[in-house]
């Protein structure tokens, strides 16, 4: 029997430590040579595995592919791309199984968030209705840290620790500043539906900080936020509140919503804080700051937890191994055997219970005004920011690698999307 290739691909926004899994997932490929021939990375994601560009990860070093280790970003690129049901769009699918059958792929390891665990489950279902084994298994990753039964995702912790430390060192300089200057800093945070980055935010109150958190989760009352910063700041000289992007009115409206949609359809947002801040400004006329962390949260590699990235290659070697244990539609899971001291291990969950759900932050981990978090959140969110792991140093840079993206010849026709 010939021995199956394996295709592995990125998806949606890339994380500090996506990389992480991309080289828990080739390393562990390349020690089972006799399973797995080549690994192939989708150029940009499953788009890579539609038009035929098919990066060729045995032309990359030893050395390279575990500097992945140490390297923000989406080493063989990413894409926002979902595909549809096999009814909607058999087309791409058939495509699909042209490619893997082409280069003689029987291993799928999609590295995303939800809708990247949709679009593998999918996948995983190619055996049945079109006559063709792919195990697929999806590798969990997302900094909103909303996928179900895993106890966190790859990318949320070092998103956590950036904003902590962040939202701290920020709020330091507002409060040296606050007897005749600034009052107020806003930091916006991402989070579409669910608060657990904001939540990391609200950590600083822990060292003495007057800080109030928006969530998702919490629908936004505007009398009752503004008389809560004013207290803050009578009481304080200062207060910073913690946004999350997805902090919506009563009747559902994001506060950041643009009235666009992205090409999986979600509310473009972008924009909460200047509207809190704004909001401040008008009723009650304090100075602000206000920032959007955006991308910087997200590829901040050099402030990355080190749990985070242990996770991060431990779930991409689980993959593999788990793939060669004969399984499919499964996604490893961290699961927390103990807070303190920290434990965890590797469990799994099938993909029809992962795809299409998000988990939001339970109602025990938000204080009773809405603005806070308990000490249960806490003790959640301290094991998933522990530790540093900084990338190597060169000329006072991190030094990051750039793959060589070497694509494999194509043999089928071109493919339009």
């Amino acid at each position: 029997m010939t021995t199956k290739n394996a295709f592995y691909a990125q998806s949606g926004g890339v994380t500090s430590v996506i990389n992480a899994s991309a080289a828990g997932v080739i390393e562990t490929a390349r020690q089972h040579k006799d399973k797995i021939g080549k690994v192939f990375a989708g150029r940009n994601g499953i788009i890579g595995a539609l038009t035929e560009d098919l990066i060729d990860t045995d032309l990359e070093s030893a050395e390279d592919i575990a500097a992945l280790k140490n390297t923000p970003s989406g080493g063989f690129g990413s894409c926002r791309f979902k595909l549809k049901s096999l009814e909607d769009n058999k087309r791409e699918y058939e495509r699909l199984i042209e490619v893997f059958k082409a280069h003689n792929i029987g291993y799928f390891f999609y590295n995303g968030g939800g809708d990247s665990a949709d679009t593998c489950f999918k996948v995983s279902q190619l055996s049945e209705k079109m006559g063709y084994p792919v195990q697929a298994i999806h590798v969990p990753k997302t900094v909103d840290n909303d996928l179900p039964i895993t106890d966190n995702c790859p990318g949320f912790g070092s998103v956590a620790k950036y904003i902590a430390v962040s939202t701290l060192e920020a709020s330091f300089d507002v409060r040296s500043m606050a007897a005749t200057s600034t009052k107020i800093f806003v930091i916006e945070v991402m989070g579409r539906h669910a608060g657990w980055i904001a939540a990391a935010g609200a950590l600083v109150e822990d060292h003495n900080i007057p800080v109030l958190t928006l969530f998702p989760e919490v629908e936004f009352d505007k009398d009752k936020f503004l008389a809560a910063v004013d207290a803050k700041v009578k009481e304080h000289d200062f207060c910073t509140i913690v946004v999350s992007e997805g902090c919506h009115w009563p009747d559902g409206t994001f506060l950041a919503e643009q009235g666009t949609r992205d090409s999986f359809g979600h509310a473009q947002l972008g924009g909460a804080a200047p509207v809190v801040a704004n909001m401040i400004k008008e009723a009650l006329g304090y100075k602000f700051h206000w920032a959007v962390a955006d991308y910087l949260q997200r590829a901040a590699r050099h402030l990355a937890s080190e749990s985070d990235v242990e996770q991060a290659y431990a779930l991409g070697k689980a993959a593999v191994e788990k793939a060669l244990e004969g399984k499919n539609s499964i996604m490893p899971t961290v699961v927390r055997e103990s807070s303190s001291p920290y434990k965890w291990s590797i469990g799994e969950a099938p993909l029809s219970e992962v795809a299409n759900v998000e988990k939001m932050m339970p109602m025990d981990f938000i204080s009773d005004d809405g603005y806070g978090i308990t000490d249960k959140c806490k003790e959640y969110l301290y094991p998933l920011i522990q530790g540093e792991a900084y990338p190597p140093y060169e000329n006072g840079m991190p030094k990051y690698v750039t793959m060589k993206g070497i694509s494999v010849e194509q043999k089928l026709e071109k493919f339009e999307l």
